[in-house]
């Protein structure tokens, strides 16, 4: 016996096939019939109408929505026009407060005796109260006029839809 006669008589101990080791196993899936069913036609019509329905109260739901947020920006836009103005009127009793202030110091440092120095804080008083009084109107007033500006695209709105309604 030569060598490569001993070589191919030796049994093979790890002879596997790979194809088959990682093979699923074969079944079928069972196959389920599925009954067929004529639809009633009063379903069918039921149907239909539903789903109209559902689309009616779709559009009508997109159109109030887009509605009421045009009435939302509009309501925010004069909102933030009026507190702006409001702003700018507090700025402005505030600068002639200021200014006044600054008057009456440089009136007191003018001042020649303690009697001229009650007299101007006085004046000064009297004069600021009856300046704040008018001011206070006044910021309540545009405050006023700001609420009402910025709810009456509201109140227009829910006049229309509860006319709708």
């Amino acid at each position: 016996m030569s060598d490569q006669t001993a070589v191919e008589t030796k049994p093979k101990l790890f002879a596997v096939n790979a194809d088959s080791m990682f093979q699923m196993p074969k079944f079928e899936i069972p196959k389920f019939d599925v009954p067929t069913m004529e639809v009633p036609p009063a379903f069918r019509e039921f149907a239909e109408k539903g789903i109209a329905q559902a689309k009616d109260g779709y559009e009508k739901l997109k159109a109030n929505a887009e509605k009421t947020t045009e009435t939302l920006e509009e309501t925010y836009s004069i909102a933030s026009k009026g507190y702006a103005d409001y702003s700018l009127k507090l700025i402005e009793t505030a600068r002639a407060n200021s200014n006044a202030a600054f008057d009456l110091m440089g009136e007191l440092m003018g001042a020649k005796s303690y009697s001229q120095v009650l007299e101007l804080s006085t004046a000064f008083m009297r004069n600021r109260f009856d300046a704040l009084t008018a001011q206070a109107k006044e910021l309540t007033a545009h405050a006023q006029k700001v609420a009402a500006d910025s709810a009456e695209p509201m109140k227009e709105t829910f006049a229309k839809f509860n006319q709708a309604a």
